[in-house]
């Protein structure tokens, strides 16, 4: 069989998340996503452990079921240096015993728990419960494990289960770099509320023998993943190297030679693009046979956004995505696989934002310094301001 999941999310317990994150919400946004199966995320809190044992049905197998979709237990876990690593594991016992054994100040305050331990150390704690591990976001310059390592062996001493690219790279980035060629890649969308322009936003296509964890296991790595969706990179807040004040886009040499540091008195942060192009091997990407596609899309809330000139959350763009959806059907189908003839007897304003992403054709303003990108349909957005150097490499003179 073959699902969609969403592996990597956060529950009303975690830092900066929606007091909608609960199992109520989640599973039916998730169907009307086109998810069958989402990471619990936040499993070693004590709290959302018992929301979840009260929200689901136990099926066996590490799988917690309710009528709108299932679930498996996930967690993430910020380790030495800030690194944040993602964890899947078999059953709500063991991430009990786990969490007991985790040496934490914040365990029963976020779901995200925090630890000195470092990923070695981790990944070996996980390991004996038959758990699976990988970095999270793993190129990101806050908490993804390359901001701190030049190679994933330097963080766990062997190689981890999976990878997850996070929103500002994609598999072509990711493949420039040798050492990742036998590390399966996972798309997730990390989202911190439960509505369709987060929950789903980037998700996996796998084959599944039956939706159990131990059948999530074999086909992350038996080479199972049929497809990444996601993102273009681009548009993720942390692809160009730019500042977190201003967003004002900043050359990376420049950047470093000014120690980080914008006229404007803000933090430069180093682009996800530049720190790939810092670690890669090959300057242009090397699929290794057995990768996946890696197939971009933007949730549809987002398209309508754009389109209509509206915020996400406005009346226009909520009533047209639930139009769409009432008469066609989830989400991800109507992004990826209704003809783009039936979307525009529905809206023929949104169809062909559609159809351009599906042929590649959109013009992107990239994100970085945490403002996401933008896309725009007919040229009307400006291009973002960028810092760049000229005789000498100061910004002195901006």
């Amino acid at each position: 069989m073959l699902i969609n999941a969403d592996l990597h999310v956060h529950s009303c317990f975690s830092m900066a998340s929606s007091k909608d994150m609960v199992i109520d919400n989640i599973a039916p946004q998730a169907k009307l996503k086109g998810l069958q199966l989402v990471g619990t995320g936040d499993a070693f809190h004590p709290g959302w452990l018992d929301i979840i044992e009260n929200s689901t049905e136990y099926v066996g197998d590490g799988v917690y079921s309710t009528p709108d979709c299932d679930f498996v237990l996930t967690s993430e876990i910020e380790g030495e240096k800030k690194i944040h690593h993602l964890i899947f594991i078999p059953t709500i016992e063991i991430a009990k015993e786990i969490a007991n054994r985790l040496v934490s100040s914040n365990k029963d305050k976020d779901g995200r728990p925090r630890t000195k331990m470092n990923g070695a150390e981790i990944m070996d704690l996980v390991k004996e419960y038959d758990c699976m591990i990988g970095p999270a976001h793993a190129f990101t310059p806050w908490t993804g494990m390359y901001k701190s390592f030049d190679s994933i062996y330097e963080c766990y001493g062997k190689k981890p289960d999976f990878l997850e690219l996070g929103l500002s790279a994609d598999t072509d980035m990711a493949d420039t770099i040798q050492e990742l060629h036998d590390i399966p890649f996972l798309s997730n969308s990390d989202a911190h509320s439960p509505w369709p322009h987060r929950l789903g936003r980037e998700f996996n296509q796998i084959e599944l023998k039956d939706i159990s964890f131990s059948s999530l296991k074999h086909s992350i790595t038996h080479n199972k993943i049929k497809a990444n969706y996601g993102l273009v990179a681009n548009l993720g807040k942390y692809h160009m190297t730019a500042c977190t004040k201003c967003y004002k886009l900043v050359d990376p040499l420049l950047a470093k030679d000014n120690k980080m540091k914008c006229p404007c008195g803000g933090r430069i942060k180093k682009g996800v693009d530049y720190r790939i192009s810092e670690i890669a091997t090959w300057d242009e990407p090397h699929h290794p046979p057995n990768r996946p596609p890696y197939i971009h899309l933007m949730p549809l809330a987002e398209i309508i956004s754009s389109v209509y000139d509206k915020g996400v959350t406005t009346k226009t763009v909520q009533n047209k995505w639930k139009t769409l959806i009432n008469s066609i059907g989830n989400e991800i189908d109507i992004l990826i696989n209704e003809p783009i003839e039936k979307i525009a007897k529905i809206d023929p304003q949104t169809a062909p934002a559609i159809e351009a992403f599906r042929d590649k054709s959109l013009k992107i303003i990239p994100g970085g310094g945490g403002q996401y990108g933008k896309i725009s349909f007919d040229g009307r957005i400006e291009e973002r301001e960028t810092i760049k150097p000229e005789k000498k490499t100061t910004l002195d003179n901006f």
